[in-house]
């Protein structure tokens, strides 16, 4: 084994893997949810649209279903 190495002359390889791990989207969320996740990225320095990414993926992970009841007019 080498004790040096120089990579200055490497060509590099895009990773295929890497992009199929997740894929941009755009999507509309209220200026209250987009705080409260600010909020929490700030107190616990990961990033607030990695802490969206992990708490949709416990309600995957968690087979959450959401309740949507609508107030019939009477």
């Amino acid at each position: 084994m080498k004790e040096e190495y120089d990579f200055a002359n490497m060509k590099s390889r895009s990773n295929s893997y890497a992009a199929r791990l997740k894929k941009p989207v755009t999507i509309r969320l209220d200026e209250e949810i987009i705080s409260y996740f600010k909020t929490m990225s700030s107190d616990t320095g990961i990033p607030y649209q990695s802490l969206i990414n992990l708490y949709l993926q416990d309600c995957v992970n968690q087979q959450r279903k959401i309740d949507i009841t609508w107030q019939q007019d009477q």
